[in-house]
């Protein structure tokens, strides 16, 4: 074949690829419930907060009903108030111990564990040079603060009262990045493309399965080459997942005009090793390869189904599929350099993600463009071969022929 014949029907199944992808697009996109779908988040969220909140204020009241007891004289009393007063500044709020409460009375410290008026998790008694403290299970941490409060008294009182150091404090802004806070940018790297690919790629199961049983693949498949039409629906389907990914990164990229200066500071520290903007392009492409990779399986895999019933029973596979890849990326962003990093990085359906944790990791860029063009060899290779097995195993399903001859032949 010559030439210009070669580059007409090159030309000619892109436009064909790309009418069947306008065709899903349009088809998911104009529809009642594509809004339910494009605010699903917010739904999730919403219950999320809900729970989160229920939770959060349930910890909060059995936090707040519980106590710490000093059973001893009021003068040595103060002395542990003091030093609590110094020490206490140094947790947040969220981490700090219960609030301490002084009983004069000579009684039992076992028994103010069973008081019924508020929980006590640790108390203390006796002289503060060799004090008993007694805690309930779960109780141990608080026991041992007591333990240093009673030491930091003493020491105190020994001075009387007076600082022995008084320190300066002075907030220093790093310019580089941390290694904890490269490897923090890879893990949510990671996090990020898994949970996209996780909520958008799965809806790539069903599309064959409704062409298959209103009979339009027979007049598709007699119209077009399968591997167009396979393309077709996968980029169709992808263009749905960029109008949700734009629409929620739109919203999301607002908030940060909200958030307390402090908090820019510290994300600072969590900026990937190859800039920002190598990384945000970086990160769009291993999502797009992520979406066509994943979705060329699930495509290639949901086009031997028939039913929702089976489309229904292969969502726990590719789920626990997308998990495991999703550990796999995970362990590699945590150990760079490593061999588990190297398989992750190679193998096709983890290699978006663990290549997104070494943009954050590493700051050498070429290894990116041989990667980016081993993900886009591996996209058609699935479209190659489930356009075969759909053909082979579907529309010729009553071929004699052994299913790996009519994998092969075309």
């Amino acid at each position: 074949m010559s030439r210009f014949g070669t580059q007409t029907r090159f030309r000619r199944q892109l436009r064909q690829t790309l009418t069947i992808a306008r065709r899903d697009f349009v088809a998911t996109v104009f529809t009642p419930i594509f809004l339910l779908f494009l605010f699903a988040p917010l739904i999730m969220s919403s219950f999320g907060a809900i729970g989160g909140l229920g939770a959060a204020n349930a910890a909060d009241g059995s936090s707040d009903k519980q106590r710490m007891v000093l059973v001893m004289p009021v003068a040595e009393a103060r002395l542990v108030r003091a030093a609590d007063d110094q020490l206490r500044d140094t947790f947040s709020r969220n981490a700090a111990p219960p609030a301490i409460v002084v009983v004069t009375d000579s009684v039992a410290p076992r028994g103010q564990l069973a008081r019924r008026d508020f929980d006590v998790s640790a108390v203390m008694q006796g002289p503060l040079d060799r004090p008993a403290i007694f805690f309930v299970p779960g109780g141990r941490r608080d026991a041992r603060y007591l333990a240093a409060l009673a030491d930091v008294a003493l020491r105190r009182h020994a001075t009387g009262g007076a600082r022995v150091s008084t320190p300066v404090l002075e907030q220093v802004r790093v310019a580089t990045p941390s290694l904890g806070g490269r490897k923090t940018s890879a893990f949510f790297a990671v996090f990020g493309i898994f949970f996209l690919t996780l909520f958008l790629s799965g809806q790539v199961v069903g599309t064959m399965a409704e062409e298959r049983n209103n009979k339009v693949i027979e007049v598709l498949a007699a119209a077009v080459p399968l591997e167009s039409v396979f393309l077709g629906k996968l980029l169709g389907m992808f263009g749905v997942a960029v109008l949700f990914v734009a629409f929620w990164g739109t919203i999301v990229s607002q908030i940060g005009q909200f958030l307390p200066a402090d908090l820019g500071a510290q994300a600072a520290q969590l900026l990937p090793a190859v800039g920002l903007g190598s990384f945000a392009i970086l990160f769009a492409a291993y999502f797009t390869t992520a979406y066509l990779l994943l979705g060329a399986v699930f495509l290639g895999v949901g086009a031997q189904t028939s039913t929702m019933r089976e489309i229904q029973m292969l969502s726990l596979p590719i789920t626990v599929l997308q998990v495991g890849m999703f550990g796999l990326a995970s362990a590699a962003a945590s150990r760079p350099g490593t061999w588990i990093a190297t398989v992750a990085e190679l193998f096709p359906l983890s290699s978006p993600f663990a290549m997104a944790g070494h943009a954050a990791n590493r700051p050498e860029l070429w290894p990116h463009a041989a990667v980016l063009a081993w993900q886009l060899l591996w996209v058609s290779i699935f479209i190659t071969v489930g356009a075969r097995l759909f053909r082979r195993g579907v529309l010729q399903s009553a071929s004699s022929r052994p299913a790996w001859r009519r994998l092969l032949r075309r």
